[in-house]
């Protein structure tokens, strides 16, 4: 389940979730209708005296179900002096923060990840780090943690914000769940698998899962307006970009409430879905249709008085539907804790059946909140009550799966007191029999104490907030792990051929889960890799080993995956595990241990976790509300590599001292380019406009043109290299009118163009007029309306402001992508980019795509008759010449196109019919299934 939570507030005085959205702004053209903005909205805005937001938008890739989640805000101070500006977001409990940048004035200001310092020292740097609930700082949200960074905007200046952050999708109740926050979201879903469910929700609020404030009908309707999705078998885009007056139909008290997304994919039988690419692996094993094992549970419930009036009842309601749910084979019993400890069947479980049900149901209306909390005799009782059960019965250990449910919503405050020994005292009477599954109620709980709990007993813990409907979420917990069909998981893989394996021994699988387990090959060029997954249901054994051709899946996993949701998935994972680790350790030597190893892990992930700082250089002002020059920030230790930062407004470009950075990570230079630059160039082939297609020959010393009438939605290849110099370059069509009179029944030009290159390093570029996101090794997001450099390895990404974005790989491949933006489009104008070839030296002569085909051919023109050829500029005739490519005749007419915005015209010999006879095979073989594809030629290289 996709899971996105999203907030609108018109309060200009408070920032980041519960910032004031410029409502000036939001009129643009993809709205359904230009509306007028309410006079108090108009006065208000003038009279604040803090930077409101621009622009704030939200994009979600998901590939392999490893979520990257970009936010760019852009805020702005309308007075003449600095002003303090707060950016604040929501992000998920289980994500990490794997990038943040600030540019400021012009100047670019990128994060360090540091480790954590037992002391934090306070100086000029910021740090930014989600907020601690250990040390009893409170999240509105009980899965998610606040990032918040604020800085020195200059008078009548921008401040742009880029946070990125990273999660591994878990699945429950056969669903995906992501949470992202706030006002214009995309979300694209990529995977290797076939896409079988999509549902897209209305809007709901997160505590009750009811619709927000001014009613569902209301609600569904805008919401759905707002809503665009597009999908294919692999593949699935989905935005929300609701306008100023859709959000005020929605919600009059400043939440939107929960954009909710279920989808899931199709499962592979046997051993799962396997995935490898550049040696690393990721095992996704989900089976199904497996008979359930009946389960042993024992309900272990706080009834102290601190649990009186709604928890108790919404609590009790929760048990009685979790009562109707039990199965018939199924053995239960229920044990209350306050200062006294009450069980219903003393002794025993009990079978499910109706006399059973009934009188359980009476024990719970019964329960009555009074008195203290006795943690430690709870988990005691419910412990020797299943424990006693088992030994009692050793066949029913081996046929079902036990359990306990524990639910508190305080700390101990009788009995044992003291948290190391209520955990151990847990262990003790566990005995690594059954698992121990704990609920958190509210805002006095213990938290660190249940986690660890749940953790040293095989289970896991999930919080209910305060004003949670905590009937809908107990039941929604239960129904998690109501259905077991598998116990004592082992992954093995072939000794030797792995290893830093994840977790592969598991205590259960329940149904709609799925278990994920990432690793190295030691061996990159063995052919197969042994998989072998053994396991037990009720009362049998299960033996599941297949042997993986490890060349055939990489290719395969290429085309849909990227080398970030690959390697980064292990990352994550091995992250997660060492803090799990880290938590459960008995000792202070083992703690330093996997304190040490999930510290580094971060730093070489480039992640925020609890055991890392996110240390930003701040801009410092001057009196006069100017900003005064850059200082360097601390020098780190290791090989250093510079970044210059320049102030784009300074008279001549004059650097000055920027940041020092870590080798390997990206280094930011902001200098200007001047757009007229590329005017004395001409480029080798171009698509621009409404596609118009330009190339040249240069061994023939010709040009040719074309026109691609694609639909709206399809992703053309341009260049596909991949093989070779490990260049790949796609392009999305978007629609428009057409003009009135035109022949044509509509315009498409690119809206989205990415770049994939896998050598030296695997980095993927996408490019919209309004952004270009950089994923690498780290992941930037950059504004297009910014002039700024990036370089990243043998990748350089140049920004010249609403103008150009070029893109240099290894010096010897050039691409220059033009940015049209406009302040008042006509109906058939749409923002787009154009696509420009300037330097082809890196790519291979087996290129191929809509452009890149061309680049080494040959072509010679000729008369239709054929009997006067010429190559070159001095064939004239007054017949109608015709174009010789690869032994076809393709009949041309002479015409000029303007390229690079009209700044420059070029005479060519156009081709008709969509390029048909000049562009190997048909159009419909040039559409791809998503934007990352980079699936060779069908038809082989430069094949007819």
């Amino acid at each position: 389940m996709l899971f996105l939570t999203l907030l609108m507030c018109y309060n200009p005085y408070v920032f980041g979730l519960f910032e004031d959205i410029n409502i000036e702004e939001d009129l643009s053209p993809d709205f359904d209708s230009p509306r007028r903005v309410p006079r108090q909205v108009k006065s208000m805005l003038t009279k604040e005296t803090k930077p409101h937001i621009q622009e704030l938008s939200v994009k979600t890739t998901i590939i392999s179900r490893y979520a990257f989640t970009a936010v760019s805000c852009t805020m702005l101070n309308r007075h003449s002096a600095a002003a303090e500006g707060f950016f604040q977001f929501l992000i998920p409990k289980n994500a990490y923060v794997s990038n943040f940048t600030m540019i400021i004035g012009g100047r670019v200001y990128p994060s360090e990840v540091r480790p954590k310092e037992k002391k934090v020292k306070q100086g000029k740097g910021g740090e930014a780090k989600p907020k601690n609930k250990e040390k009893g700082e409170q999240s509105s949200e009980p899965e998610v943690e606040v990032f918040r960074m604020g800085a020195s905007i200059p008078g009548r200046n921008r401040a742009m914000f880029m946070l990125t952050y990273e999660e591994l999708l878990q699945r429950r109740l056969g669903r995906y769940e992501h949470l992202v926050s706030r006002l214009s979201v995309d979300v694209t879903i990529v995977d290797h698998s076939t896409i079988t469910h999509l549902e897209v929700l209305p809007l709901r609020n997160g505590k009750s899962n009811t619709a927000v404030a001014s009613g569902a009908n209301t609600c569904q309707a805008c919401s759905s307006r707002s809503t665009v999705i597009k999908q294919n078998k692999t593949f699935c885009r989905i935005t929300f970009s609701p306008n100023i007056v859709q959000q005020a139909k929605i919600t009059t008290s400043g939440m939107l409430g929960e954009f909710v997304v279920h989808y899931d994919v199709e499962r592979e039988l046997g051993i799962g879905d396997i995935q490898v690419l550049n040696g690393h692996f990721v095992h996704y094993f989900a089976p199904k249709d497996l008979p359930v094992v009946p389960k042993n549970v024992v309900f272990v419930i706080d009834t102290s008085a601190s649990m009186l009036g709604t928890k108790i009842r919404q609590t009790k309601d929760a048990l009685f539907t979790i009562l109707r749910d039990l199965r018939p084979d199924d053995r239960f019993n229920f044990v209350s804790f306050s200062n006294r400890i009450k069980v219903w069947q003393p002794n025993r479980l009990v079978p499910v059946t109706p006399l059973n049900v009934r009188d359980a149901k009476k024990f719970i209306y019964m329960l009555q909140p009074t008195g203290g909390t006795d943690i430690n005799g709870g988990i005691q009782t419910g412990s020797s009550l299943l424990s006693d059960y088992l030994n009692a019965d050793p066949d029913a250990n081996h046929h079902s799966v036990s359990l306990i449910i524990f639910l508190t919503d305080g700390r101990p405050t009788v009995g044992e007191l003291q948290s190391p020994s209520i955990l151990s005292n847990a262990r003790t009477a566990v005995k690594e029999q059954f698992c121990v599954f704990t609920i958190g109620m509210g805002n006095d709980v213990d938290y660190r104490l249940l986690e660890r709990m749940a953790l040293e007993n095989c289970g896991m813990m999930r919080r209910i907030h305060e004003d949670s409907d905590a009937s809908t979420m107990l039941k929604g917990f239960y129904d998690e792990i109501g259905t077991p069909l598998l116990s004592d998981i082992r992954v093995n893989y072939t000794e030797d051929s792995v290893q830093y394996v994840t977790q592969h021994l598991f205590t259960n699988y329940f149904n709609g889960s799925e278990i994920v387990i990432a690793g190295k090959l030691t061996n990159q060029s063995a052919d197969s890799l042994h998989v072998q997954v053994t396991a037990s249901n009720s009362d049998k054994s299960i033996v599941l080993e297949t042997d993986v051709a490890l060349r055939q899946r990489e290719v395969e996993t290429e085309r849909h995956v990227k080398e970030a949701a690959a390697g980064r998935v292990w990352g994550f994972l091995s992250v997660k595990e060492g803090l799990r680790s880290r938590l459960k350790s008995q000792t202070s030597k083992e703690r330093e241990g996997h304190t040490q190893q999930a510290t580094d892990l971060s730093l070489t992930y480039h992640f925020l976790t609890p055991l890392t700082s996110l240390v930003v250089e701040k801009p410092q002002m001057l009196a006069d509300g100017t900003m005064a020059e850059d200082t360097p920030t601390p020098t780190p230790q290791g090989e250093q590599a510079m970044a210059r930062v320049v102030d784009p407004v300074a008279q001549g470009g004059v650097e000055t001292q920027g940041l020092e950075l870590n080798e390997g990570t990206m280094v930011l230079n902001a200098e200007l380019v001047s757009p007229t630059r590329l005017s004395h160039t001409n480029p080798l082939a171009t698509a621009d406009g409404d596609p118009h297609f330009v190339v040249e020959f240069p061994l023939s010393k010709l040009t040719v043109c074309f026109n691609i009438n694609g639909e709206p939605g399809h992703i053309l290849r341009m260049v596909s290299d991949h093989k070779h110099s490990g260049v790949t370059v796609n392009g999305k069509l978007i629609g428009a009118p057409a003009p009135a009179g035109s022949h044509k029944q509509q315009r498409t030009y690119f809206s989205t163009i990415t770049i994939v290159v896998n050598r030296p390093k695997r980095s993927y570029i996408e490019v919209t007029p309004k952004k270009v996101i950089l994923d690498g090794q780290d992941r930037l997001v950059l504004s297009c309306d910014t002039t700024v450099s990036v370089e990243s390895g043998g990748l350089v990404v140049t920004i010249v402001g609403k103008s150009t974005v070029t893109v240099t790989i290894g010096g010897t491949i050039s691409f220059v992508i033009l940015v049209h933006q406009y302040k008042n489009p006509a109906p058939y104008q749409r923002n787009h980019l154009g696509f420009y070839i300037s330097n082809s030296k890196g790519l291979s002569h087996d290129c191929h795509g809509l452009l890149g085909q061309f680049l080494y051919e040959e072509v010679g023109l000729a008369e239709l008759s054929g009997n006067a050829t010429a190559t070159g500029d001095n064939s004239t005739s007054s017949q109608s010449p015709i174009l010789k490519v690869k032994g076809r005749s393709v009949p041309v007419v002479q015409k000029t196109r303007r390229i690079y915005s009209g700044r420059q015209s070029v005479d060519c010999w156009f081709a008709r019919n969509n390029a048909a006879k000049l562009i190997d095979g048909q159009y419909e073989d040039y559409v791809v299934s998503h934007l990352f594809d980079t699936g060779v030629w069908p038809h082989g290289s430069n094949g007819a």
